[in-house]
């Protein structure tokens, strides 16, 4: 076979092939313009044509060479083309199924919630505040003495020492500003953030989560405040629990009292959260002291009220037993979805 006769049949195999797929583009590429391929070796061969047929044989293999790349290039960017598309295509006739997971409630907001719609049944008003406050709102007008630990920076995150200005310790700063501008009754409870210098451990954080309560009006008694508790305990944690208040000392409440519930978990017969004595201390209480009611411009001989404090982590980690309170910073997503039906 003389090279027009391999040029011709050069030319009919490059129109007549179908090129299927990318990986076939290069097999052909290989095979017509790779280093021992058909045109390498018409190439080759064409050294020894005469010179009165160079021009015309050289113009063929050229454009034999310009066709045999056009179809291959073409070829390729076809299936390309084709192979983004049908990995990005949906199909319609697979079952359906969830593309992401549901994000959760936080368990502290699931609680803090819980404890909102428990005491907004009995009247209790949700007040908010800042979390930056000043020396009078968040020690001096709840009668916090002037040399009091609560007051050092070894507990307290100061922004400022000249005038002191803090990150709130309590959410009682909250209540010291509503007493300030509204005049009694007051029914109300102030969720929030609070910050405390200490060291992060599965029992204690730098920042948490407090509810405070202030009930002020005419004769109201701690057996008023007894009652409240005790309703909350039994809705928040069962209609069977029980509850006792031990005598306390909080600068801004006389008389004092700490308040423990009947363990949950052991239905108080001992264990090891409630260092088998069956009760698990959960909130501070007492009467609002006279001097905190004057600070704030509140006639004492008149009003009477009550206050009590507790923190949401602590609430939390008793109604759903968690046992490490760093848990509830990490926002590791195994820990949360454990709340998906809370």
């Amino acid at each position: 076979m003389d090279i027009r006769e391999k040029i011709s049949s050069l030319e009919q195999e490059i129109d007549s092939t179908a090129i299927s797929s990318t990986g076939v583009a290069e097999e052909l590429r290989i095979k017509w313009l790779g280093k021992k391929g058909s045109l390498t070796a018409l190439f080759e061969e064409f050294r020894d044509v005469p010179p009165e047929f160079k021009r015309e044989l050289g113009q063929r293999i050229n454009l034999l060479r310009e066709k045999a790349n056009e179809k291959i290039t073409q070829a390729k960017n076809t299936h390309d083309e084709n192979d983004v598309a049908l990995s990005t295509r949906i199909d319609l006739t697979l079952p359906a199924v969830p593309i992401a997971q549901n994000g959760t409630r936080h368990p502290i907001s699931i609680t803090r919630n819980k404890i909102v719609e428990i005491f907004s049944r009995i009247g209790f008003t949700v007040s908010d505040g800042r979390e930056i406050e000043d020396d009078w709102h968040n020690f001096s007008a709840l009668n916090t003495p002037e040399n009091h630990p609560a007051r050092d920076m070894q507990d307290t995150f100061y922004v400022q020492t000249d005038p002191a200005i803090v990150l709130r310790t309590q959410t009682s700063s909250v209540q010291v500003h509503i007493m300030e501008h509204q005049q009694p009754p007051i029914r109300t409870i102030s969720p929030g953030r609070v910050y405390r210098n200490e060291a992060i451990s599965a029992r204690a954080h730098c920042q948490f989560h407090q509810v405070e309560g202030l009930y002020i009006d005419k004769k109201v008694s701690f057996a008023d405040l007894k009652q409240t508790l005790l309703y909350f305990s039994r809705e928040m944690f069962g209609a069977e629990t029980k509850i006792r208040l031990r005598p306390s000392f909080f600068p801004f409440t006389e008389p004092s009292a700490e308040m423990d519930i009947s363990c949950t978990l052991c239905k108080s017969e001992g264990c090891n959260v409630c260092k088998h004595s069956g009760w698990v201390e959960i909130l501070g209480c007492g009467m609002v002291d006279p001097q905190v009611l004057e600070n704030c411009n509140i006639d004492s001989k008149k009003f009477t009220g009550f206050a009590f404090g507790m923190g949401i982590e602590r609430i939390t980690m008793l109604k759903y037993q968690v046992k490490d309170l760093r848990l509830f910073f990490e926002n590791d997503a195994r820990f949360l979805d454990q709340f998906k039906s809370a």
